[in-house]
């Protein structure tokens, strides 16, 4: 006697959570916890990481983070609109910018701007520090991702709006500060959420600038702590706390893309 289409759809759905539970319960049976615990979650290595890792590590993390964010979205935005510009050469160098800068490494982009800034520039420098530095090199590269992120949301604005501003008798500056960027921004802001947790993630590369103590980052510092102990504990603490800062941004874009599903 066959089974129908929907108790089909139940014995596969129950045979799947079966064999999910069966690999689980086969990688825990093989596993040696005792190792894995001396190895990777030693209490007393973690508890020697604090309270530095926080007050300073964690706290040049986010703020990294935060800086080159806010750079990088004000550059994606002039790029943007470059690149939407009735003005061929705004054009060309929109276009050339985001497909150079979203070709090249972030690392090597950090590596040209602490280094090869100051060898073109040797008597100036960038202000403040590894902070500016990490900054215009992380903004640079975030820029270009950000701006076709704002160009396409731009571009999803019917343009019965701006025709209607333009109506209204708003000149083409005003209409698209005052109608479109508002609506571009609320249609762009789970993308560039997400722009936010790649950024914090690549703050991990600062280390190529020559941090000190109090400029150290996350991976720098758990690796400064993995060579003194000799245990890579530390790595799993700073996992966790990357983890502190990208999971509820995380969760914020589900919360903003249902919200804005629910709009539609």
């Amino acid at each position: 006697m066959s089974m129908s289409p929907r108790r089909r759809r139940q014995v596969f759905r129950v045979a799947g959570y079966v064999l999910f539970a069966a690999v689980l319960v086969a990688v825990a049976a093989a596993a040696d916890w005792g190792r894995l615990s001396e190895a990777f979650f030693r209490l007393d290595v973690a508890r020697s990481m604090f309270p530095d890792a926080i007050t300073v590590a964690l706290r040049n993390t986010i703020v990294y983070t935060l800086l080159a964010f806010v750079f990088g979205l004000t550059l994606g935005l002039v790029l943007a609109l470059m690149r939407l510009s009735s003005i061929l050469p705004y054009r060309w160098f929109a276009t050339a910018y985001i497909e150079l800068f979203r070709g090249l490494p972030a690392l090597l982009v950090l590596f040209m701007v602490g280094y090869g800034v100051p060898l073109a520039f040797p008597d100036r420098e960038i202000p403040g520090g590894v902070y500016g530095s990490v900054t215009v090199g992380l903004g640079l590269t975030a820029a270009a991702y950000m701006a076709e992120t704002i160009r396409a949301g731009i571009q999803a604005v019917p343009k019965g709006q701006l025709e209607a501003a333009r109506t209204l008798g708003m000149s083409h500056p005003r209409a698209m500060v005052s109608i479109i960027l508002p609506q571009a921004f609320r249609i762009v802001i789970p993308p560039l959420t997400n722009e936010i947790i790649l950024l914090t993630k690549d703050t991990s590369l600062v280390y190529v600038l020559g941090v000190t103590s109090t400029t150290i980052e996350l991976t720098k510092f758990a690796g400064d702590s993995l060579n003194t102990r000799v245990n890579p504990t530390p790595l799993v603490v700073a996992g966790l706390l990357y983890l502190v800062i990208t999971l509820p941004l995380s969760q914020l874009v589900r919360g903003l893309e249902r919200r804005a599903r629910k709009e539609r």
